[in-house]
């Protein structure tokens, strides 16, 4: 390769056929380990690269734009890009890009599986089976909660939000979507639009689907929480601070709410203590993109993004224009 070819740092190892399709144009300096690269390191090492792919762990702060100043293009491989200081990174001329779209299904199909885990008691009955506690066959052993007739609440009414409430049908299931100005988007028009409140005085379960940004970080907390009902659960596949998770526990605490399955946490990758204890709570460790297929369509966008800038060319989904 001669000095004019781009140089790119990769903080995951991404598929093989991708990392080829990516060296075709470019160095690749990948960072092979199974381990987060510690945020000095990744300032170290992404002196002189033009190109950066990351994932939504990686903190991309203004330092690590500072100490790569070659830098002309930041790829995170997510939808989210809560953790790339996008202001910073237009200020100086650096494209950032992310991947919309391609988990929505995954994402969606996640959602549902969690929602019947913890209305099914799935995760607490598959336990019983392993652990030997299951005797027989009784009438009223393990019983859980039907969604027929019941209402699903879905707040965030973005790719992800409306392909989780197009199947609630399917399971004879009425869909609500939160009117909340800034993080909602616009509701499929024939479905219907409450307040938040309303939301979630009336839904049997809540759905988030949001981005994280000031006006949503702990908006599911002690106030929000109370208003549930104390037969619904609540259910987390966005961002983890958009609950706060010790007010979660305390509403589990009081029982006001009956149960929760979480994929995303506050701090990953740990979780509040309490919740790891509880019987009707369904854990995940941020899985809702976890298919091999949207995987590596992810890192083909992210790629793909990375090689059209370096190349000339407009990025394929850009975050800053």
């Amino acid at each position: 390769m001669t000095k004019t070819t781009p140089t790119v740092l990769v903080t995951r190892r991404l598929p093989s056929a991708v990392l080829d399709q990516l060296a075709q144009s470019c160095a690749v300096d990948l960072h092979a380990g199974t381990d987060d690269l510690p945020h000095d390191a990744l300032c170290a090492r992404v002196h002189g690269k033009d190109g950066l792919i990351c994932m939504f762990n990686d903190r991309i702060d203004a330092s690590v734009m500072d100490a790569g100043d070659s830098l002309r293009v930041i790829a995170t491989v997510a939808v989210g890009f809560d953790n790339i200081d996008v202001e910073a990174a237009t200020a100086r001329g650096i494209v950032v890009t992310n991947t919309p779209d391609i988990l929505t299904g995954a994402t969606a199909e996640l959602t549902w599986a969690l929602i019947l885990s913890v209305t099914r008691r799935v995760g607490e009955a598959d336990r019983a089976v392993r652990s030997g506690a299951w005797a027989g066959w009784t009438f009223d052993f393990m019983l859980g909660s039907e969604l027929r007739g019941k209402q699903l609440g879905i707040v965030g009414a973005g790719r992800i939000g409306r392909a989780v409430g197009a199947v609630a049908s399917a399971f004879g299931m009425r869909t609500v979507f939160a009117a909340k100005p800034g993080v909602t988007g616009n509701a499929p028009s024939d479905e219907e639009v409450v307040s938040l409140d309303e939301l979630l005085l009336t839904s049997d379960v809540v759905s988030l689907h949001l981005p994280l940004n000031p006006s949503t970080r702990h908006l599911i907390n002690r106030r929000t929480l109370a208003r549930m009902k104390r037969s619904a659960c609540l259910i987390n596949t966005s961002r983890g601070p958009v609950v706060d998770e010790e007010a979660l526990a305390w509403a589990l605490d009081e029982r006001l709410i009956a149960g929760a399955g979480l994929d995303v946490f506050e701090d990953e990758p740990h979780v509040h203590p309490s919740l790891l204890t509880r019987e009707n709570v369904c854990l995940t460790p941020h899985i809702g993109s976890a298919t091999r297929e949207t995987r590596g369509a992810m890192a083909g966008l992210a790629v793909r993004n990375v090689v059209d800038v370096l190349g000339g060319r407009g990025a394929l989904t850009p975050v800053n224009g």
